[in-house]
């Protein structure tokens, strides 16, 4: 992986990659190769002699999914983007393609979600353990069987996207483990974190990145 193709965004204290479908975010037990690695082995290189090399990203995406990951730069920063996280401050924006669409192509989705055994199940009503999980979206008709959703994510959770469309009987081209029969590309499901935007942790400048559509829509029509 050559990171400079992946940089969208960089200045003294941040970095914005667009991580390529397949690869981790952070390293695993079996030290996989993860986009962690790439970014440290890649600000080694531009660090003067004797400056701290520090990476962290500020939130995650799954193996399987692109698009937008953000990194702290320097230690000083990493407080104040996690709390704009945290506090939910932040807007999370994705895309993804499903061969089925619900009836309405506009709402929004409301569950409460647990994680069981590395899978999100979602439920109607609260029990124990479950978090409350929401998103909005709209979708377009691309052709017969294929539909593109664009989706603000409100919390955030475990699958959450992955399961909620899974949920209509919907499941993300490519997502086996939540129903998908037909493939998307090796290693990947056609979903892409396409827009993030938060607040510079220096100038508290309104940042807004985002990525083209990269899915690939003529995949498995």
């Amino acid at each position: 992986m050559i990171i400079t193709d992946h940089i969208v965004y960089e200045d003294d204290v941040i970095l914005v990659i667009n991580k390529p479908a397949g690869l981790m975010v952070e390293p695993d037990r079996n030290n996989n190769p993860s986009l962690l690695q790439h970014v440290k082995e890649y600000l080694k290189k531009t660090l003067a002699p004797g400056t701290e090399l520090y990476a962290q990203h500020i939130h995650r995406i799954d193996r399987p999914v692109s698009g937008i990951v953000l990194f702290a730069k320097q230690r000083a920063v990493l407080k104040n983007l996690s709390e704009q996280f945290a506090e939910r401050k932040v807007k999370k924006f994705y895309r993804a393609l499903t061969a089925q669409a619900p009836e309405k192509l506009q709402g929004r989705l409301e569950h409460w979600h647990r994680k069981e055994k590395k899978k999100a199940v979602l439920y109607d009503y609260e029990i124990e353990y479950s978090e409350r999980a929401v998103l909005d979206y709209t979708i377009i008709k691309v052709s017969e069987n294929k539909f593109l959703w664009e989706i603000e994510l409100h919390t955030g959770k475990y699958h959450q996207i992955r399961a909620q469309l899974a949920s209509l009987n919907c499941p993300i081209l490519g997502d086996e483990k939540y129903g998908s029969l037909l493939a998307y590309k090796p290693d990947t499901i056609a979903l892409e974190a396409s827009r993030l935007i938060f607040h510079h942790p220096v100038n508290a400048k309104s940042m807004d990145i985002q990525l083209t559509d990269t899915l690939n829509h003529d995949q498995g029509t």
